[in-house]
């Protein structure tokens, strides 16, 4: 049962769907930018995977820019339509 104010309106507001599109590449984009971090800082095996033209330098750099982004996804709240 809702609950209802003496109007007779609903005083909840709606919950607003997050889209599992949107949910899913934010967890991706969180866990690579993780891992890009961890390789840029050495921490997983030291040059697997890195171009040596860039450096680690770089991926430890765009390693958490990249994970915000994802986290900013995941935890930014959906707009309302």
């Amino acid at each position: 049962m809702t609950p209802v104010t003496s109007l007779g309106v609903c005083c909840q507001t709606p919950r607003v769907k997050r889209s599992p599109y949107l949910v899913a590449l934010g967890a991706l984009l969180l866990l690579g930018g993780l891992i890009w971090t961890a390789q840029g800082l050495g921490v997983i095996s030291p040059g697997a995977g890195l171009d040596a033209g860039t450096g680690p330098t770089v991926w430890a750099f765009l390693g958490p820019v990249i994970a915000l982004g994802g986290l900013a996804l995941l935890v930014w709240p959906p707009r309302r339509r």
